[in-house]
């Protein structure tokens, strides 16, 4: 089979390196991006550039959507030079972003009238693992489709799943998500309970770290508690932006209710770096109860 040429739209901290593993693997790649000059690096490695989403159909067979959510999404296909401008039969679309199910499925049967297939395939993974391969993929959509395309997720990751149909994937990574921020919640929870009973982070980590509780996040994110540095791998208003995404699909028990809660607020001051910064918003946030 010959290597299927990739258009992709989306070069932020994950696109840029899900786009440097194809070209590494041989793959034809275009690329969109809003900001321009993001796509420099890519075109230096033989990428190439369209002006437009809709530009990509005549430079691609598989067309890969990575943006930072619903409204992202929408423009890509709705703006003028969007997506379903002149959509040819016959081409396969991977939306890799985390966006709602209900997104997902009005775009696949808009883009079904014309004859264009859909995947929904959003990744579990930050920048690291989306360098070096190893992203986890939950998939949704026709089989077959799914089939023709294993090639593309095999370069960009060490597993995929398909899970239903279209829209399973994104509901699968909702809750991936939700498990995630239970895990980053819990862990901030514990190192300010021992601290505040006078553990200092750094001793309680290394017990954490050798305990059974002890996991590849944790480990990944000791660093940034001990120096008490937040720059975003995946940035807190991502997973606030998740988890309203999810309680609007129906989440409704009282601990991921609460997740929603914590991470929403926490936006507001710490919304741009890593999520593991719901631990100084968690910090001030005690501060500011009254002492009775």
């Amino acid at each position: 089979m010959a290597t299927q040429r990739i258009g992709w739209i989306g070069l932020g901290n994950m696109g840029i390196p899900m786009v440097r593993n194809l070209l590494k693997a041989g793959f034809p790649v275009s690329v969109y991006n809003r900001t321009i000059s993001k796509a420099d690096p890519l075109v230096a490695e033989g990428a190439s550039l369209a002006s437009s989403p809709r530009e990509l159909w005549g430079k691609a067979d598989v067309l890969i959507t990575m943006v930072a959510d619903d409204a992202a999404l929408q423009a890509v296909y709705k703006n003028d030079g969007g997506l379903l401008e002149n959509a040819p039969a016959g081409k396969i679309v991977i939306d890799m972003s985390t966006v709602s199910p209900a997104t997902t499925r009005e775009l696949a049967g808009q883009l079904a009238e014309k004859g264009v297939e859909y995947l929904d395939a959003p990744v579990s993974g930050s920048v690291k693992p989306a360098e070096q391969g190893q992203l986890v993929f939950m998939v949704g959509g026709k089989r077959t489709v799914y089939e023709s395309v294993l090639p593309v997720f095999e370069k960009l990751g060490k597993k995929s799943f398909l899970l239903g149909e279209q829209g399973a994937g994104h509901s699968a990574k909702l809750a991936i998500n939700l498990l995630l921020a239970f895990n980053v919640q819990g862990l901030a929870e514990s190192v300010l309970f021992a601290r505040e009973n006078g553990i200092a982070p750094k001793d309680m980590l290394a017990v954490i770290n050798e305990s059974a509780l002890s996991n590849v996040l944790i480990r990944l994110k000791t660093a940034n508690i001990e120096n008490n540095h937040y720059e975003a791998a995946f940035a807190l208003k991502l997973m606030a932006k998740d988890l309203r995404l999810a309680r609007e699909q129906g989440l409704h028990t009282p601990g991921g209710l609460a997740l929603e809660d914590s991470f929403r607020e926490a936006t507001h001051e710490w919304g741009e770096q890593d999520m593991m910064a719901i631990l100084p918003f968690l910090s001030a946030s005690d501060e500011e109860q009254p002492v009775f």
